[in-house]
């Protein structure tokens, strides 16, 4: 890898590494009625978000990159289901969800840091069911950036929880703008 490549790599790999600890430090005493608020039908809560990053840890992210070192555009991701972790949540406590995210990311970012120094093509091609062509970078930063969106949606969604309450400072909040 190129200097410039090994820099993006230790980013992405550090934003990895830290989502989990920013997904706690935003759970771990947030009231029940917040934690599993949501924005309506087909929305994610607070709660919610934690197991579709869970789900994606077992089914999206490493399972993707390989499959890329592997098949590269010959053949296409397997779909992935944005909506499979309700039931693996259903039942769970919050402690037990965040140790396992904690417990999986890990193992993620130990993968993918052994994959990169082993030498892995960031521009390395696979197919993506939906959209085409994508490459290993690309696929690598999206794993970062879904996180961020993600510690967003946290927040925003807690956020419209008091949209009444704020009065005229509504307007200096542009987290309640939709």
């Amino acid at each position: 890898m190129t200097s410039t490549d090994e820099r993006w790599a230790e980013d992405i790999l550090a934003l990895l590494a830290g989502t989990p600890g920013t997904i706690r430090a935003l759970l771990q005493r947030m009231p029940r009625d917040l934690l599993h608020a949501d924005e309506g039908e087909g929305t994610f809560s607070p709660f919610s978000v934690l197991g579709h990053l869970i789900q994606g840890e077992i089914h999206d992210w490493i399972p993707r990159v390989r499959w890329t070192l592997e098949h590269g555009r010959e053949r296409a991701y397997p779909p992935f289901d944005r909506f499979a972790h309700i039931e693996r949540i259903r039942g769970r406590s919050l402690e037990d969800l965040l140790t396992e995210f904690e417990t999986l990311r890990e193992s993620g970012v130990k993968a993918l840091g052994e994959i990169l120094e082993g030498g892995a093509d960031p521009d390395a091609e696979g197919l993506h069911p939906d959209f085409g062509d994508v490459t290993l970078r690309q696929l690598l930063t999206t794993w970062a950036v879904h996180d961020l969106n993600h510690i967003a949606q946290i927040t925003r969604v807690v956020a419209h929880q008091f949209d009444d309450e704020v009065g005229p400072w509504k307007a200096y909040l542009p987290i309640l703008h939709h």
